[in-house]
């Protein structure tokens, strides 16, 4: 699955192009490395993602196409 799209997927970003651009703008890492949005996420992968002064810092859990609002959480686990 895209970064994008799992952005979004797991309601870690509300919005797809929304996370476009946040990748585009380099403030995402994964696995310590710039991603751009078409990266494949993999289970296992850490994602960085700077919002203005705070970085949130999660680990993939699962990777789904389509997930409900009260599972989106089940997705990732919050590492920092």
């Amino acid at each position: 699955m895209r970064l994008d799209k799992f952005l979004k997927v797991s309601r870690i970003i509300k919005r797809r192009s929304v996370a476009n651009e946040t990748c585009d703008a380099e403030h995402v890492m994964v696995n310590g490395r710039p991603a751009k949005a078409s990266y494949d996420v993999k289970v296992g992968d850490v994602l960085e993602i700077a919002f203005g002064q705070r970085t949130l810092k999660v680990q993939v859990l699962s990777v789904k196409e389509f997930t409900s609002k009260a599972e989106a959480s089940e997705l990732y686990k919050v590492i920092e």
